[in-house]
């Protein structure tokens, strides 16, 4: 809730008090409080003692857990939106067309070097997490993730806030607006049995670790209590993979697919981490969609492990 009020200060700050002539400062302080971020998860991601252990032993598992689930969210969404927000695509299609004509963005160089950083910044924490070697600052920097969140939802917000007329576009969903995370749950539950199925294991028990929807912590700590410490680490990888992977099949999806579409890998990720992805490659209507869309799965997580676990 605190990462939501303060994204909201940001859009309050960005609709009103924030110059456009600081539109690119914002940018820069979103990418560099990215990277920040997707370094500590592969710090805190290499610093398990158990790490190398899991991940040879799970890893293949943790990995089907991510991308089956991913797979089917990004088919059901795309699916649906189709059927059901074609007017929203059609939209998003003459933006992205109109924008490229003005060359107002250059899309493939911003989502190159979002890329490279993500990629270069995870590599870099999990080779430092693997190193144990300790650094007072770079240590207080991992701890203190949160920290790095907070401000990442503030610039987030600005750039939302900077957006004009998202409120009405919005407003024009009205329930169409549960499409996606309905979508996202379908598909990431159905992922999940198509995983548990060739990994051995039960199929509830599958559908509890895809029921994550990317909260690695959450899920985690929830399944370790529910179903032991293995269950536990293959929810606990899969979904931090799946928010990973997120920032890697965005862009794609913007191009080859559609925008709402892009919602589909990131689950309940979306209102946080995977934001500043969905602002390169996306537009605001979008990330307004991805925001309410975070909410809803976030809300749906534990509702839907504790209902799986029933039947474990």
């Amino acid at each position: 809730m605190e990462i939501i009020l303060v994204m909201c200060v940001g859009v309050l700050v960005g609709a009103f008090a924030f110059p456009s002539s600081l539109k690119g400062v914002n940018e820069k302080l979103t990418l560099v409080s990215t990277g920040l971020l997707i370094f500590s998860m592969g710090a805190m991601l290499g610093g398990r003692d158990s790490f190398l252990d899991e991940l040879a032993s799970l890893g293949l598992s943790s990995l089907a857990f991510a991308v089956l689930p991913i797979a089917f969210s990004v088919a059901v969404v795309y699916a649906l939106s189709r059927a059901f927000m074609s007017d929203i695509t059609r939209r998003h299609k003459e933006d992205a067309v109109h924008a490229a004509a003005r060359n107002e963005v250059d899309a493939t160089g911003g989502e190159v070097a979002m890329i490279v950083m993500a990629v270069g910044s995870l590599v870099a924490g999990v080779a430092y997490g693997l190193s144990h070697v300790g650094f007072g600052a770079i240590d207080a920097l991992v701890a203190h993730s949160d920290w790095i969140l907070t401000a990442l939802m503030f610039f987030v917000g600005i750039s939302v806030g900077g957006s004009k007329g998202l409120v009405g576009k919005v407003k024009e969903y009205h329930v169409r607006v549960l499409i996606i995370p309905a979508g996202i749950i379908v598909g990431s539950i159905a992922g999940g049995l198509v995983a548990a199925f060739l990994c051995g294991l039960s199929l509830p028990t599958g559908a509890a670790i895809a029921s994550g929807l990317g909260w690695y912590s959450l899920s985690g700590v929830m399944l370790t209590g529910i179903a032991g410490a293995q269950i536990g680490s293959i929810t606990f990888l899969s979904n931090l993979l799946r928010e990973l992977i997120s920032f890697f099949t965005i862009p794609w999806i913007a191009k080859h697919l559609n925008y709402p579409t892009c919602i589909a890998p990131a689950g309940a990720t979306s209102e946080d981490t995977t934001l500043p992805m969905m602002i390169r490659c996306t537009n605001g209507e979008t990330v307004v969609l991805s925001v309410v869309n975070g909410v809803i799965c976030s809300a749906f997580v534990p509702v839907l492990i504790e209902f799986f676990h029933a039947f474990m």
